[in-house]
């Protein structure tokens, strides 16, 4: 992996942090906690682009589903939905 050297501005409190991880011995220097922010910070916006996706497709499949649904069968299907989310928060 080749590195650049980037100069940043941090507010004094992630600064603190920052070497505070370091002076515990979690990490080894303030530019390995900075790398590992960034990663975590790439993976989860990777995940959310995937989650954009997924819900893109659905609605571009339901566009072109030939179906269609009277407002009290979708009342029905969503008020479902809702009940089994409700189960799976509250067991």
């Amino acid at each position: 992996m080749s590195t650049e050297k980037l100069s940043i501005t941090l507010p004094a409190d992630m600064v603190g942090d920052i070497r505070a991880a370091v002076s515990k011995g979690g990490y080894s220097s303030t530019s390995e906690v900075i790398r590992e922010a960034m990663q975590l910070w790439q993976e989860r916006r990777g995940g959310r682009e995937q989650r954009l996706h997924a819900v893109r497709t659905k609605i571009q499949e339901a566009v072109d589903d030939p179906r269609r649904f009277t407002d009290e069968e979708i009342r029905r299907h969503f008020a479902a939905r809702f009940d089994e989310a409700e189960k799976q928060r509250n067991p």
